[in-house]
């Protein structure tokens, strides 16, 4: 009985984490990091679609993305030039937070005072403009959100952050499309750019983290390149088992990537119109992912870091098999709904266990470098690796593919169990290694 009630007291500690003031204010960074992702994918492509802009111009118009990618190229700016006037005031965080924002905030506006079809470059290089300054503000609210919570903390922040992302692009995908159909587009950019302010007073409104105290000028510009481009790499690249660690921030994900980037183009086929698709990926795949976060975010207090790794891993896994089940019984709404919740379920809670598994990889000194390198190389590895997907689909039925989706997360199980053996440095989340 008593090992029954520390048992609850502990799931309860789980719970009550979520209730702590910094906890929750990641939530709404989140939002304002999610906010402008829709602003220059979805929802830019539906507008040039209506403006007229041929197609193979709007496939070019995904390339305004390239910032996300590499975005660890000035990063180190970021992490440790300081600002006049309001480094010293504010703080290195929360100082680039807002100019970030300030700057973001007048590019998604810009944006939207564009006409596409009457000079579509001059759309794209705002487009670009805006994902370069939404690249920049996710450096900064990766290293505040690491440097300001505790490390019991880590997995309800990497939970509030996918919460607070997914309502940003919820917001910034459906919300901005019902504006523009009553107001136009430029009200409806004008809007998303307004709402950029959430992140702003969510920084204001917050300390600054204590391990982000202005740094000292550096002599030279030799010594500033060491110590802001080079350290943060060096650092990383001396750990124990660090090719290892890069290996499986490619794999652990990938074969959620590979199932996922097939998904819509399998539910047409099976004969799902795009309002079906619609309504139960907003209904139950919104709501599945914000559960799963939260539970992830719950099983990294809980558990700690490998064994949640590993149990989230294993559901995303066993997902997937979802999709073959939906492939044999073809067109069934109930089914559909089924797997697309639970895809979507184990997929946050996946991502809830990998985002706390990154911050914890980071050492405080070098905390925005790191992350966007992490990042990065997730994002460019998750890309990159999935392409591959449409070829696979092609040779291959529907049934067989999701198979081999499967299988394909396999080998980064296998991956995380062997550095747990035999470098357990390589998957132990500790602020400052």
């Amino acid at each position: 009985m008593k090992k029954n009630s520390k048992g609850q007291a502990g799931w309860l500690e789980s719970v009550r984490v979520y209730s702590n003031r910094r906890v929750l204010s990641i939530l709404f960074l989140g939002f304002s990091s999610g906010l402008p992702l829709a602003l220059t994918f979805g929802t830019l492509s539906l507008w040039l679609a209506e403006a007229g802009v041929s197609k193979t111009n709007i496939g070019l118009f995904a390339l305004a993305g390239t910032p996300y990618t590499f975005k660890f190229l000035w990063a180190p700016l970021v992490d440790r030039m300081p600002l006049p006037f309001l480094t010293r005031r504010l703080g290195r965080r929360r100082s680039w937070a807002l100019v970030t924002q300030v700057f973001l905030m007048a590019a998604i506006f810009s944006l939207g005072a564009t006409d596409p079809s009457s000079n579509a470059y001059f759309t794209a290089l705002l487009a670009l403009m805006v994902a370069f300054c939404s690249a920049t503000q996710d450096i900064v609210i990766d290293a505040y959100r690491v440097e300001i919570l505790e490390e019991n903390q880590y997995g309800a922040g990497a939970a509030m952050i996918v919460l607070g992302y997914r309502i940003g692009m919820l917001v910034s995908g459906a919300g901005a499309l019902y504006l523009a159909s009553f107001f136009g587009w430029f009200a409806a950019y004008a809007f998303m750019g307004c709402l950029v302010m959430v992140g702003m007073v969510t920084v204001l409104l917050n300390p600054e983290p204590i391990n982000s105290s202005p740094l000292q000028r550096e002599d030279g510009l030799v010594a500033w390149i060491r110590d802001a481009v080079i350290a943060p790499f060096s650092e990383f690249m001396g750990r124990k088992g660090w090719l290892l660690i890069l290996l499986f921030i490619l794999l652990y994900k990938f074969g959620d990537a590979l199932a996922g980037v097939m998904s819509n183009p399998f539910y047409l086929e099976l004969g799902f119109s795009k309002i079906d698709i619609a309504n139960i990926s907003k209904a139950f795949g919104l709501a599945a992912t914000i559960i799963g976060g939260i539970i992830g975010g719950m099983l990294v207090s809980r558990m700690g870091i490998v064994k949640s790794l590993v149990v989230c891993g294993l559901l995303q896994m066993f997902s997937n098999l979802m999709f073959v089940y939906l492939a044999m019984k073809g067109h069934n709404l109930a089914v559909l709904t089924a797997t697309i919740a639970i895809e979507n379920l184990s997929g946050g809670m996946g991502t809830a266990a990998f985002v706390g598994y990154l911050s914890g990889l980071c050492n405080v000194a070098y905390t925005a470098t790191q992350y966007a390198l992490l990042s990065s190389f997730m994002a460019f590895g998750r890309t990159l690796l999935s392409s591959t997907g449409g070829w696979f689909a092609d040779q291959l039925s529907w049934v067989s593919f999701f198979l081999l989706t499967t299988a394909a997360a396999i080998p980064g199980l296998l991956l995380l169990a062997w550095m747990a053996r035999r470098f357990p440095q390589a998957v132990r989340i500790k602020k400052g290694v």
